[in-house]
């Protein structure tokens, strides 16, 4: 089993938090690193220069004492480093380090000149020198080096994880002021509906993100311009159209041909529905929405089955969502009219089912029983104008925006429409809708 690999934080401010934080301990070890090194030689400078000094005092004062009272003056010449004993001493090597042969000279600077010095590395500790001494009697004593760093303070630990701590704090606070405005330009993307009515980013901060939020406003402001531009000539297509779609039904009702006048007539009605329906899916784009407001979900699903079942037509409903929801109630009951109207097209007979709410969701399934949409075609069918029956005629093929508006209506309401074919036959819309009161978002 391979171990797992690590993963690459996904958001920009984890990134850069984890970047400079690491770059940071590392400089701050390293900068440790550095000034223990520059200490550590300082330290040995200084031992050595002392090392001439001390040593050459206390072996002349040990050279001038009896030999019988030698060995009592020794351990008041030993210091932190090195120490004196009687004796022929270890026996090692010459030294082989940097730091063994600067003791060893330091030795023969300090010494060699008043008495014969030999210095050799104690096996097993390369840094560790002794000097062989032969006093003005003969006696031999061995000056044992033991070089050892400056001792390092109990609260230095301390002061090195606090460093740490202030570098990981400061580095948060300066990538989250970083982050900030791309999160806040992110967030108004997000809150850019089809209704175009987020409120304008606030130009303020460094130049760049100023500039970038000037940017974003006036890019809003172009597509809200473009887009009422785009549904006032729709609308005024669709105005100026009904005079002369009124003119020809008018010269239709004249004509002595029965047949012909009734073709006439539907041409010119499925003429002006079309206008109509372009017209509404344009002004579903725009965001020409009405506003939210807490509704009874089961009264207005009653009332909106109820309708069709007066009519004679068979839908059922199943299920209650026993609650209230903040939603656009005309938009709902307009999309749930056009999933119910396709059902009962194609197949006759429409069930809408209603799944008790979760976490503020509501979830409406509207089920007919025909013969459902091939699994590619799922996506396709909510492209506007897009029909599965290559007829035009409106009776069997429609204007192929039923689905398109429905959609746009279910984004316009923080909701999502989804088709699916069911495994007992058919075709099910699955309609989710956030509760407009909550702030969520779908992925």
């Amino acid at each position: 089993m391979s171990a797992p690999s690590l993963r690459w934080p996904r958001t920009l401010f984890m990134r850069l938090a984890l970047i400079l934080a690491l770059g940071l301990a590392l400089a701050h070890g390293l900068s440790y690193i550095l000034i223990m090194s520059e200490r550590r030689e300082a330290t040995v400078g200084l031992m050595l220069g002392y090392l001439e000094q001390d040593v050459a005092s206390s072996v002349a004062l040990l050279d001038r004492l009896p030999a019988a009272e030698r060995a009592a003056w020794l351990p008041r010449l030993e210091r932190r480093t090195y120490g004196f004993s009687l004796g022929p001493g270890d026996q090692g090597h010459l030294p082989d380090t940097d730091h063994a042969r600067r003791i060893a000279d330091a030795f023969m600077d300090a010494i060699g000149k008043q008495y014969k010095v030999s210095a050799y590395s104690v096996p097993g500790y390369p840094n560790r020198v002794q000097a062989h001494v032969i006093l003005s009697d003969g006696a031999q004593l061995v000056i044992d080096m033991r070089p050892a760093g400056l001792p390092v303070s109990n609260w230095l630990p301390a002061v090195l994880f606090g460093q740490l701590v202030l570098l990981a704090i400061v580095t948060w606070v300066g990538v989250r002021l970083a982050t900030r405005p791309l999160a806040r330009l992110a967030d108004a993307a997000d809150r850019l509906g089809p209704d175009l009515k987020a409120d304008p980013l606030p130009e303020s901060g460094p130049q760049e993100v100023a500039r970038a939020a000037r940017a974003f406003n006036a890019m809003q402001a172009r597509i809200a311009g473009h887009m009422t531009e785009r549904t006032q000539i729709l609308a005024a297509i669709s105005h100026d159209l009904q005079t002369p779609i009124t003119r020809m039904r008018m010269r239709a009702d004249m004509l002595e041909d029965g047949v012909q006048r009734d073709k006439m007539n539907r041409d010119l009605l499925e003429m002006e529905a079309l206008v109509k329906d372009g017209v509404a899916y344009a002004r579903t784009l725009h965001g020409t929405l009405e506003a939210a407001c807490r509704i009874d979900a089961d009264a207005m699903l009653g009332s909106l089955v109820g309708d069709y079942q007066d009519a004679g037509r068979a839908v059922t409903l199943h299920g209650k969502a026993a609650a209230s929801i903040e939603t656009r109630p005309h938009a709902l009951r307009r999309i749930l009219g056009n999933l119910v109207d396709n059902g009962l097209k194609y197949a006759g007979q429409v069930e809408v089912l209603v799944d008790p709410p979760a976490a503020g969701e509501l979830v409406i399934r509207v089920r007919d029983f025909g013969p459902g949409i091939p699994e590619d075609e799922l996506e396709k069918v909510f492209e506007p104008f897009y029909r599965l029956e290559a007829s035009r005629n409106r009776d069997t093929g429609g204007t192929g925006l039923g689905l398109a508006i429905a959609r746009q209506l279910a984004t316009t309401m923080n909701g999502v429409l989804e088709l699916g074919n069911h495994p007992d036959g058919g075709l099910e819309a699955r309609l989710r809708i956030r509760d407009l009161g909550q702030a969520s978002s779908y992925p």
